[in-house]
C-alpha cells in the first residue's frame, strides 16, 4: 500500500478504504486523538487510536514532533473540524521526539524564538504556510516568463563589477587576511588572488542580463544577490533573491506594461492555488492587528490587498506630478510626515509612496521619470524639462502596505551619453568595457526591472519582518545554520 499525503487524503471523497500515511505528530490528546501533519497542507489529519488495543510503551512515544507511520481506515469524521479521519490499525514510531527538549511545543511561540530555531520553525502553521507560498510564488514567476517567451539566465554570483554603484559588497578572496601580497605602493596585489583581480559577490545580475537581452531578445534572472549593508532592519537582508527581466526593443511604456502584467499574473496564481494558506495567514494578521491602535491598522485584509493589486489598473504618474501632490497634501502641510516634501528632487520614502497608493489614488501606482541624480548611471536620460531639470526613464511600482515593490528603467543605449554618465560618477570604463560594447555593436532601446523576491513574499504573506520569509536569514552578526 503506497503512502498518501495529508493533502491527498483530505481532498478525497473516498472513505472506508485502507490508507497509509507518514508524518509528524502535532498533538496527541486524551491518549486517543493524534493530529498528524506532513507539510503537504496547513491542515492536519486526525488519527484515532483505540488506546486499549495498543501497547502503553508505544503510546508514550507518540509525542509532539515524533515521526510516525500510520495505517488504518479512512472514515467520515464524527467530530467537528475535519471531514475525514483515520481509524488507526497499526502505528510505527519512525523517529522519537523528546518532549522535555523539543522546542516547538503546541503553544504560541514568538517569531524571535522561532528564528533561533529556524531549522524547526516550518513545523508551525505560520511558517509552513509562508514557505509553501514562497515555493508557489517562485513557480508562478518561472511559469509566467516561460509562457511569455523569456529565456532563463544564470548570471554570475562572483563578479568584478558593482552594478548599482553602491560600493557595499562582500569581497571574494583567497588571499591571507593578515598578510596579503602587496604592490610597491602598499596596496593589495590582487593579481596574486584566485581570479587575478578584485572580486565580490554580486549585488545584481542586471548588467549581464542586458548583454543576453541584446542577443536573445527576452531574458530574466532569478537568483541570489548580496549586499554588505550594515542595516539591522525588518526590510534588509545581506543575502536575498532577485528577479530581473531584460527585454530588447522595449521602451519604458512597454516595461511598465510588462511589470504590471507580471505582478498581476503571479499574485493571481497564489489566489487560485494557495487558498488555505492565504486564509490562515489572513486570519493570523487580523488577530495581530486587533492588538494595534485603530490608526495603525490596515484598511484592507491580506487577501483584499492582494486582490487590490490584481483587480485594479495601475495608475501611472510622473515623479514631478507626485511631488506636487505630496507637497500640497494634508499630512505634509500638517507636518505629519517624518520626511517633509519641500522641493522637487527629494527621494521619496515609504510613507510618501503609501500615501499615494492607499490614500490619494487608491490603486497601485507606477511613478516614472525620476530626477537623474537620485537614480543609477545606466538609466536613459530624458531631454531636460521646461525648467532645465534632468530626469531619467526610471519607474517604480508602489503597492499598498509596503511601498516600492518593483524598480526598473529604460536603459541608456547611447554610447556617448553612457560614457559621460560613467565619467561623472568615476565608474571605470575599462572595468565595464563589455557593457559599453553593447552600445557599439547593434545598440537598441531596451528596458528591464528588478524585484526583490522576499519583498514580494512579505506582501503576499502579510509577514512584517523580512527574516521570516526566507528559510535562513543572513543579517549583520548572523549567519547561523
Amino acid at each position: 500500500m503506497t503512502s498518501k499525503t495529508v493533502a491527498e487524503l483530505l481532498s478525497q471523497d473516498v472513505t472506508l478504504q485502507d490508507v497509509s500515511i507518514k508524518g509528524w505528530v502535532r498533538t496527541f490528546r486524551a491518549k486517543r486523538f493524534i493530529a498528524l501533519n506532513d507539510g503537504s497542507t496547513i491542515n492536519n489529519i486526525q488519527c484515532v487510536v483505540d488506546f486499549e488495543n495498543f501497547d502503553e510503551a508505544i503510546l508514550k512515544r507518540i509525542t509532539t514532533g515524533a515521526a510516525i507511520h500510520v495505517k488504518g481506515e479512512l472514515v467520515e469524521s464524527q467530530g467537528k473540524g475535519q471531514s475525514v479521519e483515520i481509524v488507526v490499525k497499526t502505528l510505527d514510531i519512525l523517529g522519537d521526539s523528546d518532549p522535555e527538549t523539543y522546542p516547538i511545543q503546541p503553544k504560541k511561540h514568538s517569531f524571535e524564538f522561532l528564528r533561533e530555531n529556524a531549522h524547526l520553525r516550518t513545523r508551525t502553521n505560520t511558517f509552513s504556510a509562508v514557505m509553501r507560498l514562497r515555493s508557489s510564488l517562485s513557480f508562478a514567476i518561472h511559469k509566467y516568463f516561460n509562457e511569455n517567451g523569456f529565456n532563463y539566465m544564470h548570471t554570475p554570483i562572483v563578479t568584478g563589477s558593482d552594478a548599482e554603484g553602491a560600493g557595499e559588497m562582500f569581497k571574494v578572496t583567497t588571499l591571507e587576511a593578515k598578510n596579503p601580497p602587496l604592490n610597491e605602493d602598499g596596496t593589495v596585489n590582487y593579481k596574486e588572488d584566485f581570479f587575478g583581480k578584485e572580486t565580490n559577490l554580486t549585488v545584481s545580475g542586471q548588467l549581464e542580463a542586458e548583454t543576453y537581452a541584446m542577443s536573445l531578445g527576452k531574458v530574466y534572472t532569478f537568483g541570489p544577490t548580496f549586499r554588505a549593508e550594515n542595516s539591522n532592519t525588518t526590510r534588509h537582508l545581506a543575502e536575498f533573491w532577485m528577479i530581473e527581466p531584460e527585454v530588447a526593443f522595449m521602451d519604458l511604456a512597454g516595461n511598465m506594461d510588462l511589470a504590471e502584467d507580471f505582478m498581476k499574473s503571479v499574485l493571481s496564481y497564489i489566489l487560485e492555488n494557495n487558498k488555505e494558506d492565504l486564509e490562515f495567514l489572513d486570519n493570523r494578521l487580523q488577530k495581530e492587528e486587533e492588538k494595534l491602535p485603530q490608526a495603525q491598522r490596515s484598511d484592507m485584509s491580506l487577501i483584499e490587498k492582494i486582490k487590490f493589486v490584481v483587480d485594479n489598473n495601475f495608475k501611472r504618474v510622473s515623479y514631478t506630478e507626485a511631488i506636487d501632490i505630496l507637497r500640497n497634501c494634508k499630512p505634509n502641510k500638517k507636518k505629519k510626515f517624518n520626511y517633509l516634501i519641500n522641493e522637487w528632487g527629494a527621494d521619496l520614502q515609504s510613507e510618501h509612496e503609501r500615501f499615494l497608493v492607499e490614500k490619494h489614488f487608491k490603486c497601485p501606482v507606477i511613478l516614472f521619470d525620476y530626477p537623474a541624480n537620485i537614480k543609477a548611471f545606466y538609466m536613459r536620460l530624458n531631454e531636460p524639462d521646461a525648467e532645465g531639470r534632468e530626469t531619467v526613464r526610471a519607474m517604480d511600482i508602489l503597492f499598498p502596505g509596503i511601498g516600492e515593490m518593483v524598480g526598473g528603467s529604460q536603459r541608456e543605449e547611447r554610447l556617448e551619453v553612457l560614457k559621460e554618465k560613467m565619467k561623472a560618477l568615476n565608474i571605470d570604463e575599462e572595468e565595464l568595457w563589455w557593457y559599453l560594447d553593447l552600445r557599439k555593436y547593434g545598440t537598441a532601446v531596451h528596458s528591464g526591472f528588478g524585484l526583490g523576491f522576499e519583498r514580494l513574499v512579505m506582501f503576499a504573506t502579510g509577514m512584517s519582518n523580512i527574516r521570516d520569509v526566507i528559510p535562513y536569514p543572513r543579517t549583520p552578526q548572523n549567519a547561523e545554520f
